[in-house]
């Protein structure tokens, strides 16, 4: 199972509460561990966190700079649990702005995680879904195998990410903050996917939170195009009479 997760609200959750916007950064960075073991609980295979998007570098160059040594600090001292944990770490998005400190920091997680294989705990950095999509378009159009022309842009995308593996479909995208839109966040793996928007601020977010989206999921009727299966039918069925 892939879920995507946007992790939306930190700001306001500082906000509300008299708070400098770094405040709820911080805050929000201790979401992140509870999230992901709940996520290795429930079987999921990928996660994918959306940290920081290519537009954010528009935000006030000090709250960049905060949410940067931030990152790097967490990447650091997260590798050797998730490696304990069974979690491989993998940041997708562009690597050639960011700050030295954040490009050795993630260089040492993956290698530290690289042998991992419970879950996949993919990190989002100065990603932008419109700016790999054209990336991959270009890279398609250069050995794009007449054949296979859907896996072909999968594997595309997966570099223009960063990486070495095809892209994958998403099963379930997440968004917390009340926010009801994407971002500009996994638009070619969210064809298919199901949405669950959430009120709660990300700082707030449990591991409670989590379970009850995965829940959502599991009642919801995934057509792809077709009719639902009669199995489908009677577990959604069975969950609306509890």
């Amino acid at each position: 199972m892939n879920v995507a997760l946007i992790m939306d609200g930190n700001g306001r959750w500082a906000t509300v509460r008299g708070l400098p916007r770094q405040a709820g950064h911080a805050a929000g960075v201790h979401r992140i561990e509870p999230i992901v073991r709940a996520a290795a609980e429930r079987g999921v295979g990928s996660l994918t966190l959306y940290a920081f998007s290519s537009d954010n570098w528009k935000r006030p160059a000090v709250e960049v700079q905060a949410l940067m040594r931030l990152f790097a600090r967490h990447l650091r001292a997260q590798a050797p649990r998730m490696r304990e944990a069974g979690v491989r770490i993998q940041v997708i998005g562009r690597r050639d702005r960011l700050p030295v400190e954040v490009s050795r920091a993630i260089e040492v997680a993956e290698s530290m995680t690289r042998a991992s294989g419970r879950m996949t705990l993919r990190v989002a950095v100065d990603y932008s879904a419109r700016d790999a999509l054209a990336r991959a378009a270009f890279l398609h159009a250069l050995s794009a195998r007449p054949e296979s022309p859907s896996d072909s842009f999968a594997t595309a995308l997966g570099r223009a990410y960063g990486g070495s593996e095809p892209a994958q479909g998403l099963d379930l995208l997440i968004r917390t903050g009340g926010e009801r839109r994407l971002s500009d966040f996994m638009l070619y793996e969210a064809a298919y996917a199901e949405l669950v928007f959430l009120d709660v601020l990300w700082p707030d977010f449990s591991p409670a939170d989590f379970h009850h989206a995965i829940d959502t999921f599991a009642i919801r009727q995934r057509r792809f195009g077709g009719l639902p299966s009669t199995s489908q039918t009677v577990r959604e069925d069975a969950a609306l009479t509890r």
